[in-house]
């Protein structure tokens, strides 16, 4: 009872002696990991790159890839240290065993896919796969830009990347670079159909597809936004729709050939959208002994300069002389 009596009457000085033992815990164990007793859940650093690319490709799509592999991106990443950063796009969900061990074993053997395991692999789920792909990069890669290119797009990547660094810095920031339209009429019905969009009876402006750049910033704003951005059918439609309010560069360039069909074949071209593996061969041979894209400069369809003055329905009028 005495015994107690006197723990009573001490009682603050046993709380402050409490409080030092826990204090001077705490120290020693914040000591111990800054001297290298890291835990298993601390922050890895980032890898980082100057130029991050992305490119959108189906499990099935083997040959498309290595015909990527073997050509474009092979050059591309001769760069330095940290200059090029390159992964193959791929949802897993839904596929059944042998083709995840297929997926395996191409991963084993180059180290260069992004399997997206959460995601059905389909054309309808092409949207999500974007916007996932991007927030996936945001988290892991330290970047200044990204290149969003389909599998059988054939890119400059040096040019590229060459004109990318020789951008001043009121230039790098809030990019949205490739090849406009906005007098596309919303489709009805069809592989591109949009039956959810009531914004207007256009689409608003958007860098098509077959490859376009993003800035990081913007790559950033997408990912906090996720959550709250409407899907819609056409994964570069979506993009120009969320982009759309936002302070951003738009620059139409039409050295980007990423509409629906190939306009030909230019030696000023930086992309070049639908390439068979047989035209991607040919076109990094022809670079190699020849210095040009072509063995021969052809122009099937005519391009158009966008005239950001005028309304979005008369943005494109096609003339000679633009690649």
């Amino acid at each position: 009872m005495k015994l107690l009596r006197r723990a009573w009457r001490r009682r603050a000085v046993l709380g402050l002696g409490g409080l030092a033992l826990c204090g001077a815990t705490l120290l020693y164990l914040a000591r111990c990991v800054s001297d290298g007793a890291t835990p298993a859940a601390a922050v890895q650093p980032r890898a980082t790159a100057f130029l991050a690319v992305l490119v959108v490709s189906a499990p099935r799509a083997t040959e498309r890839r290595s015909a990527v592999r073997s050509t474009w991106l092979a050059a591309g990443r001769r760069g330095g240290p940290g200059d090029v950063w390159a992964r193959f796009v791929v949802g897993t969900g839904g596929l059944g065993s042998e083709e995840r061990r297929t997926l395996e074993r191409e991963q084993v053997q180059h180290g260069d896919l992004l399997l997206l395991p959460t995601l059905r692999d389909a054309y309808e789920n092409l949207t999500a796969k974007v916007l996932a792909m991007l927030s996936w990069l945001d988290e892991h890669l330290a970047f200044e830009f990204v290149l969003k290119a389909d599998d059988d797009s054939f890119v400059r990547l040096d040019a590229l990347r060459a004109d990318l660094r020789a951008r001043d810095p009121a230039r790098r920031h809030r990019l949205y670079w490739g090849f406009f339209s906005g007098r596309g009429r919303v489709k009805p019905g069809g592989r591109w159909r949009e039956a959810a969009w009531q914004l207007c009876d256009h689409y608003l402006p958007y860098a098509l597809g077959g490859g376009y750049v993003l800035s990081a910033d913007l790559v950033h704003y997408l990912h906090l936004s996720r959550e709250y951005l409407r899907a819609w059918h056409s994964e570069d439609v979506s993009l120009g729709a969320w982009l759309a309010p936002v302070d951003v560069q738009r620059e139409h360039d039409p050295r980007f050939d990423t509409e629906y069909k190939s306009r030909g074949c230019s030696n000023q071209y930086l992309v070049t959208h639908k390439q068979s593996p047989e035209d991607m061969l040919e076109k990094q041979q022809t670079l190699l002994h020849e210095g040009r894209l072509c063995k021969r400069e052809v122009q099937l369809r005519l391009s158009y300069v966008y005239d950001w003055s005028a309304p979005p329905s008369q943005c494109c009028q096609r003339k000679e002389g633009i690649p």
